[in-house]
C-alpha cells in the first residue's frame, strides 16, 4: 500500500470518527502533502504509519492548544524533537488529538473543547489526559498515537480503551517541544494497537538530544531482545497493588495473565513496595507545585490569547487572561501547586513530598535489586469509568492514577496492555522494568501479547 493510500484511508476515518470529539486540528491537504513528500523518500521504519499527536506536543504544521482557551490558535514557530524523528522515519502525522487541558486529569473531560467519548461506550470517559491520542487507537483511526505521561496519563487511558501505551524511563525521550507540566515527571510516550506498534514509534524517537539536557547519553533504544519464552525470568507481584476491595474483573484479568506469564517460563513470586499508599499524596503535591511554576508564563503578555481587565493594568491584564484563559482543573492545580511552595509551608509539603518521593522510588530500587527483573500489576483500580462520576470529587478521580504514579514519581519505564475484558469492558495489566530495561519489558509484553486474547471476557 502506498502512502498516499495510507493517507485516503486515514482521512476518511478521521472524518467517519469526528463525533469521538478525539482531534482538536487536522488537515487534509497537509496530510496530503505529507503522503507526497513520503512516497517521494526512501523507506524509513515508520514508513506509511499514521500517527497521532497529543495537542501539548508542539507542530509547526497545526496548532499547539493543550486544550486550552488561554493558547487558542497558537502554532508553534518550531517542532518537539519526537515529532520530527517520527518525520524523519516516515511517519505519517494525521491530526493534533484533544486531551485534558495542559494534561491535568484523568479522563480527559477537563479539555476546553469538551470531553471525549469512550470509542466502545460513549457514556464512559477514555481515560487522561492523553484520552483523544488513546480513542483514536482503539477507534482504529490510526495504529499508534503520542501522548505524555506526567502520573499515568498514557497508560491509565490505554487501560481503559484496550490499546498498549507504554511510558519510557524518565530521560529516554527528549522532552523538547512537550508543553511543560511536571518537568520532573513529563514524558513523551506512545500508544499503538499492538506491542510492536507501540514499540517501533518509542524506539524511533528515543535517543540523547542536545535541546534536553535530561536526555540519558545513549544511543536510540534498540528492540534487540527476541526471546521465545520468559525462562530465566523473576516477575514480582506487588502485594500493595492487589487490594481485597479490587474490582473483580480486573482481579480476573490479572489471575489470567499471571497464569500465562508462568506458562511462558516465568518465575512468578509475591514482593512488597511498603511506601506505595504515599505515591498518590507525594504526586499531589509535587504535580501541583510544578505546574504551578511552569504555568505562570501564561500571561497574556508573551503568547496565547490576552484578555485586559477593567482597570487596564497589568495586574488586571494577568487576572483577566489566567482567569478567563484557565479551565477549573488548572485553576486547582495552580492553587494547590503555589500554596505548597509558599513561605512556611514549603517545608510542610513540598519537603516531605519529595522525601516520599525518593522513598517510593527507593522501594522499586530495592525490588530490582533483590533479583526481581519485571513487576506486573493492575493498570487502574476499575475499568473505565461513567462520564461525570468522579467531576464533582477530586479525590476520586486522582485516584484512578494509584496504581500508575508510584512509577512515575520514581522514573522507571512502565507500560499497560490489554488482558480481557469485563462486561465489555477493556482490562490493563502493567508490566514495570527497571531503570533502561525497556527492551526486556517489551520482550515480554510480545510475548503475553501473543499468548492472551485480549477481548476475551474474563468473567
Amino acid at each position: 500500500m502506498t502512502i498516499h493510500s495510507v493517507a485516503r484511508e486515514t482521512i476518511a476515518r478521521l472524518q467517519a470518527t469526528a463525533s469521538l470529539n478525539a482531534t482538536l486540528a487536522w488537515s487534509e491537504e497537509a496530510i496530503t502533502r505529507q503522503a507526497a513528500e513520503l512516497d517521494a523518500t526512501p523507506a524509513g521504519p515508520l514508513s506509511g504509519m499514521a500517527i497521532a499527536i497529543k495537542d501539548n506536543i508542539v507542530t509547526k504544521d497545526l496548532p499547539t492548544t493543550c486544550a486550552s482557551r488561554i493558547l487558542e490558535g497558537y502554532v508553534s514557530p518550531f517542532e518537539a524533537t519526537a515529532v520530527t524523528r517520527l518525520r524523519t522515519a516516515g511517519a505519517l502525522l494525521a491530526c493534533k488529538a484533544n486531551l485534558d487541558e495542559f494534561a491535568m486529569g484523568s479522563s480527559t473531560e477537563h479539555s476546553a473543547y469538551g470531553r471525549v467519548l469512550h470509542p466502545l461506550d460513549p457514556e464512559r470517559v477514555p481515560g487522561g489526559s492523553s484520552g483523544g491520542s488513546a480513542a483514536l487507537v482503539a477507534a482504529g483511526v490510526v495504529p499508534a498515537a503520542l501522548g505524555s505521561e506526567t502520573g499515568g496519563s498514557v497508560r491509565q487511558p490505554a487501560a481503559f480503551c484496550g490499546v498498549v501505551g507504554i511510558k519510557p524511563g524518565y530521560g529516554r525521550v527528549s522532552r523538547s517541544g512537550l508543553v511543560a507540566f511536571g518537568s520532573s515527571l513529563d514524558c513523551i510516550s506512545p500508544f499503538g494497537a499492538t506491542v510492536d506498534d507501540a514499540a517501533r514509534v518509542l524506539a524511533a524517537m528515543s535517543g540523547a538530544d542536545p535541546l534536553d539536557a535530561t536526555t540519558h547519553a545513549l544511543p536510540p533504544l534498540e528492540l534487540a531482545d527476541a526471546r521465545t519464552d520468559l525462562k530465566g525470568l523473576t516477575i514480582g507481584l506487588p502485594r500493595e497493588y492487589f487490594p481485597a476491595d479490587l474490582d473483580p474483573g480486573i482481579r480476573a484479568g490479572c489471575d489470567r495473565a499471571i497464569a500465562a506469564l508462568r506458562d511462558l517460563g516465568a518465575h512468578v513470586r509475591e514482593v512488597s513496595l511498603p511506601n506505595t499508599g504515599a505515591a498518590v499524596p507525594a504526586y499531589y503535591i509535587v504535580n501541583p507545585a510544578e505546574a504551578a511554576a511552569n504555568l505562570a508564563r501564561y500571561d497574556g503578555v508573551r503568547y496565547g490569547v490576552r484578555h485586559v481587565g477593567p482597570e487596564g493594568d497589568l495586574r488586571a491584564l494577568y487576572r483577566a487572561t489566567r482567569g478567563r484563559g484557565f479551565g477549573a482543573e488548572v485553576r486547582r492545580r495552580i492553587l494547590v501547586g503555589t500554596f505548597a511552595l509558599s513561605a512556611g509551608y514549603a517545608d510542610r509539603y513540598y519537603a516531605r513530598a519529595q522525601a516520599a518521593r525518593r522513598m517510593v522510588a527507593a522501594d522499586f530500587a530495592q525490588a530490582f535489586a533483590d533479583g526481581i527483573d519485571l513487576l506486573f500489576t493492575p493498570t487502574t483500580p476499575t475499568p473505565a469509568f461513567r462520564a461525570g462520576e468522579k467531576l464533582d470529587d477530586p479525590v476520586q478521580m486522582y485516584l484512578a492514577d494509584v496504581f500508575v504514579c508510584p512509577s512515575s514519581l520514581a522514573g522507571v519505564p512502565a507500560m499497560s496492555q490489554p488482558i480481557g475484558r469485563s462486561e465489555g469492558l477493556p482490562l490493563g495489566g502493567q508490566l514495570i522494568a527497571p531503570h533502561l530495561g525497556e527492551a526486556t519489558m517489551i520482550a515480554a509484553a510480545r510475548l503475553l501479547e501473543a499468548a492472551l486474547d485480549p477481548v476475551a471476557e474474563v468473567r
